[in-house]
């Protein structure tokens, strides 16, 4: 049925549209007037380092004879705001197969000099315009230096969530063991010698959370059959030592270590948030929030969480940390549902995050994707 007043509705929208953000910049209770920055660009990814320096990658499209072909720019804003591009994503190519790439993600190494950019591509694999989707990860400086593993490539194929470790010298990563992305292996390489055997060969991941040291790591085991439950580990990064913390009910995905390595949290299914103490397993708390992308907050007494998955747009809000209890039954978790706090007068955005100083608070914006940046609300 076609509606009878077609513009009337669409005039209405954006006047709400409208009034929406006139609160988001307007409101003196979280000091938005306007942002701090506004990088007015079409962003994909993007990412703080420990000083409010941020890298991210803007949409860059061209066209071949024959394809429309995606290649994201990188870029990074100083602290002090001045722009640079570290890579034009034009001249960009690997082998001969015409093939796109959107920015992912990125992730800063430990001194802040090194960033690793995981790249969503598309490539043409025959003369019929077939193409096959996959991964692979980029290390850059921030200078704009491609870093070229053991004088060879500067890119790592089928990697995904990779991460420097603490001494700036190596990276550790994880790779599909069964597609498309339901298991992973890890993997390690050292930027001096290349790829290294792994610890954790023939053993299969649902997920891993890096911590920020570096020396160990936080992961969801499962075997390859997928026939037993998910187990959470904890996994040496520099020995083939590991310890079982906890069985778990279920995993829907978010892992995420706190800023200090105390505290893991996790969605257990589309509605739950497991939150576990890595010092002593037992102690646990379970809350009703929904599925989303989450970030702690430096103190680690609140949780941000934007209410969509990754990729998809969702408004944030915050909710408090739970004191933690071992319950009386490790399969019968109480579970509360905890007040959710608004950010941002409840306007929805893409991406979100903290800066690790506690600083700012950064988001896309859906539609045209600028990033915004406000001084996070203490």
């Amino acid at each position: 049925m076609t509606p009878r007043f077609p513009l009337l509705r669409v005039l209405c929208a954006l006047c709400v549209l409208c009034v929406n953000f006139f609160c988001l910049f307007s409101s003196p209770a979280q000091n938005l007037d306007k942002p701090l920055t506004n990088i007015d660009e079409d962003i994909t990814a993007f990412a703080f380092d420990s000083t409010g320096r941020i890298v991210y990658a803007t949409h860059r499209g061209f066209k071949t004879k024959l394809y429309d072909l995606e290649h994201d720019d990188i870029w990074l804003q100083e602290s002090n705001g001045k722009k640079r591009r570290l890579l034009e994503g034009q001249k960009f190519n690997r082998g001969n197969q015409p093939f796109s790439y959107i920015v992912d993600s990125f992730r800063w190494s430990p001194n802040g000099h090194l960033i690793l950019a995981q790249l969503l591509t598309t490539t043409v694999v025959d003369e019929s315009g077939k193409t096959e989707d996959s991964f692979m990860t980029l290390l850059l400086d921030d200078s704009g230096h491609e870093i070229r593993i053991a004088k060879g490539d500067s890119v790592l194929p089928d990697a995904a969530n990779a991460a420097w470790t603490s001494d700036n010298a190596g990276i550790v990563y994880l790779s599909e063991a069964v597609k498309p992305r339901q298991l992973f292996s890890m993997k390690f390489t050292r930027l001096a010698t290349g790829s290294m055997p792994s610890f954790y060969e023939g053993r299969t991941f649902l997920d891993v959370a890096w911590m920020p040291t570096m020396t160990f790591a936080i992961a969801v085991e499962q075997d390859h059959g997928r026939t037993g439950p998910p187990r959470l580990q904890r996994l040496d990064l520099f020995s083939d030592t590991d310890k079982e913390l906890a069985t778990l009910d279920g995993y829907q995905g978010g892992i995420s270590v706190s800023p200090s390595g105390r505290l893991v949290a996790y969605f257990i299914d589309r509605e739950i948030l497991e939150v576990r103490d890595l010092a002593s397993p037992n102690r646990v708390a379970r809350l009703r929030v929904g599925l989303g992308v989450f970030q702690w907050s430096p103190d680690e007494k609140r949780i941000v969480l934007k209410r969509a998955i990754e990729k998809k747009s969702g408004d944030l809000v915050y909710f408090d940390v739970p004191p933690l209890a071992v319950p009386p039954n490790a399969h019968d978790i109480p579970v509360t549902q905890p007040p959710a706090v608004s950010l941002l007068h409840s306007i929805t955005f893409r991406e979100f995050a903290i800066s690790p100083d506690s600083r700012f608070l950064a988001v896309v914006a859906p539609g045209k994707r600028n990033l915004l940046v406000f001084p996070f609300p203490h």
